[in-house]
C-alpha cells in the first residue's frame, strides 16, 4: 500500500545485478537520494530503499520485500520521496507490516478512497531541542518489582534486558495489560524480529480484553527480509509521532525487540560489503540507534512512554549493542536467569536495576528510603551467600541470621503472578498498587514476618493483615 504518486515527477531506472537482498540500480542523473523509495517487478510488488550511492549513475538498494522473479534489466521507478506509513484514527484495532499493509485478514485501509488517511514518511527528524518538554512523572506499572527498584518514567525510555528465555516478552504483555486498561492513551506495540507465533497470540489477548480499540500493531517478523525488520521500527514511530502531534495524544510504545533492530541493521551492512566493527557489529551501530531512539520524545502537546525488550546475548551486558541501548534509557530492568531457575518470577535483578527516577526529590523520601533498604539487604544477603555454602547458615552471627531472614523474605514478595500467565500457572494475576508494595517491604524490613515461613510471601499480591 502506498500513497498516490505525481508519477510526472517519477524517473525510470532499471536493475543491473541482484544478488540476494542487495540490488544495483542504473539511472540517469541526478540520483535518487539515499532512504528513497524505489519500486520494481511485476506490478511493482517489489520495494527497495536507496542505501548507498556508488557511481555517477548507480545506486546501491537493499530490498525490503522478497527479491524472487527480479532480473537485470528490469524496469525501476523512483517513487521520488522515502518510504510512507497510513497513519491516523483508522489504524486503531489494526495489525500493519512495515509498509501499512493490514496483516489482520481485515478490511484494507485504501477501500473505499478514504480521506481520513493521511501518509506520512517513515524516515522523520526528531523533535527540536527547543520543542521537547521533560517530565518528573511516576509511569505506575502495578508489578512491585519495577514500581519499587526501577520506576518508569512517564514520557522516558526504559529497556528490559535479559538473554533467552527469562521473560522479557511475558514481562512485555504483562504491562501492555495492566496499563492499557487504566491508560488513556493510545498503546503501539512494534515488534521487530519476533516470532510470527507471539503477534498471533498478542493480537487475540488484546482483543479478548476489549482494548484492541486503543492498540495498533506494527509487525516486522523474523521471516521477513532484513530490509523490512531494520524499518519497521521507524514505521512504527511515524505513527506514534502522528497520535503525539495532531491527535495530541499520550502514547505508550511497546518495542519488542530492540536487540533485532540492531542485528537487522548488522545483517544489511554486511550484505553492503561494511567491514565489522567490534564483536561483529556495524560500524554504524551507535548512529542508527540513535536514529530511532532520538526519534521517542515528549512535546508540549503529549508524550511517547516507551518500554523495550532487550534480547542479551550470552547473558553479557557489556556487549555493544546491550552497552549503546543502555545510554538511552532513563530506566534499566536488568532480568536474572539464576532468579528464574529459582522460580522468582518477574526475575527481576534487584542489584543492576537502576532508574533515574529513583531519587527523594521526584519519588519521595519514604519510596527512596525503602528502596535502599531493600537493595542494601539484598546486597548483604549476596556477600552472605559464600559463608552459608562452605559453613551452613548456623555458623552466622544472630544479626546475619536476621539479614538472611528478612531478604529471603523480601525475594519472595517481589515475585507476583501475572494475568498474562494464569492459563499456565492456574493462580489469578495480582495488581498491586506503589503503596502497598512499600507498606509490605516496610513490614519484612521490620521483622513482622520473621515467624512467618517464607513460602507464605510467594506468588503474592499485597500483604493482608
Amino acid at each position: 500500500m502506498s500513497p498516490p504518486l505525481d508519477t510526472s515527477q517519477a524517473k525510470a531506472g532499471r536493475v543491473i545485478s541482484v544478488r540476494g537482498s542487495v540490488v544495483d540500480v542504473a539511472f540517469p542523473p541526478p540520483l535518487p537520494v539515499r532512504n528513497q523509495a524505489l519500486r520494481t517487478g511485476v506490478d511493482d510488488q517489489i520495494v527497495l530503499e536507496v542505501h548507498s550511492l556508488l557511481e555517477r549513475e548507480r545506486v546501491r538498494c537493499i530490498a525490503l520485500t522478497p527479491t524472487r522473479g527480479l532480473a537485470r534489466g528490469m524496469a525501476v521507478r523512483d517513487t521520488g520521496g522515502p518510504l510512507t506509513v497510513p497513519v491516523g484514527e483508522p489504524l486503531l484495532g489494526r495489525m500493519l507490516n512495515v509498509f501499512g499493509e493490514t496483516i489482520d485478514r481485515g478490511e484494507s485501509l485504501t477501500a473505499g478512497n478514504r480521506a481520513d488517511i493521511a501518509y506520512w514518511p517513515i524516515h522523520r527528524p526528531p523533535l527540536p531541542l527547543a520543542e521537547r518538554v521533560t517530565r518528573t512523572e511516576i509511569f505506575t506499572t502495578g508489578i512491585k518489582a519495577l514500581d519499587l527498584l526501577a520506576p518508569l518514567e512517564a514520557g522516558g525510555k526504559a529497556g528490559l534486558f535479559g538473554g533467552a528465555g527469562v521473560g522479557k516478552t511475558v514481562l512485555i504483555t504483562e504491562l501492555i495489560h495492566n496499563m492499557v486498561g487504566h491508560y488513556q492513551g493510545i498503546s503501539l506495540f512494534c515488534g521487530i524480529g519476533e516470532r510470527s507465533r507471539e503477534a498471533e497470540e498478542l493480537y487475540r489477548d488484546m482483543r479478548d480484553a476489549q482494548v484492541l480499540d486503543h492498540t495498533v500493531m506494527v509487525f516486522g517478523q523474523m521471516n521477513e527480509p532484513p530490509g523490512a525488520r531494520f524499518r519497521v521500527g521507524h514505521a512504527a514511530l511515524s505513527i506514534a509521532e502522528w497520535f503525539r502531534d495532531q491527535a495530541q495524544r499520550n502514547v505508550l510504545l511497546l518495542i519488542d525487540n530492540i536487540f533485532r533492530y540492531v542485528q537487522s541493521g548488522t545483517e544489511v551492512s554486511e550484505l553492503m560489503g561494511r567491514i565489522p566493527s567490534r564483536v561483529g557489529y556495524q560500524p554504524t551501530l551507535a548512529t542508527e540507534l540513535a536514529e530511532l531512539e532520538e526519534r521517542i520524545c515528549n512535546s508540549q502537546s503529549a508524550a511517547i512512554t516507551s518500554v523495550q525488550a532487550v534480547y542479551v546475548p550470552a547473558d553479557d551486558l557489556t556487549d555493544p549493542a546491550a552497552a549503546h541501548i543502555f545510554g538511552h534509557l532513563s530506566a534499566s530492568i536488568v532480568l536474572s536467569r539464576k532468579r528464574a531457575s529459582q522460580g522468582l518470577y518477574p526475575a527481576v535483578d534487584p542489584l543492576q536495576s537502576e532508574s533515574k527516577m529513583l531519587t527523594p526529590a521526584i519519588v519521595g523520601e519514604r519510596h527512596y528510603r525503602v528502596a535502599q533498604d531493600v537493595r542494601a539487604t539484598l546486597a548483604e544477603y549476596e556477600e552472605l551467600k559464600d559463608i552459608i555454602a562452605m559453613l551452613g547458615e548456623e555458623e552466622l552471627s544472630r544479626s546475619d541470621r536476621a539479614t538472611v531472614s528478612r531478604a529471603r523474605r523480601l525475594e519472595r514478595f517481589l515475585t507476583q503472578p501475572f494475568f498474562t500467565t494464569e492459563h499456565f500457572t492456574g493462580q489469578p494475576g495480582q495488581l498491586v498498587a506503589l503503596a502497598q508494595t512499600l507498606d509490605g517491604c516496610e513490614r519484612i524490613l521490620a521483622g513482622e514476618f520473621a515467624d512467618v515461613d517464607e513460602q507464605a510471601l510467594y506468588m503474592k499480591g499485597a500483604l493482608d493483615g
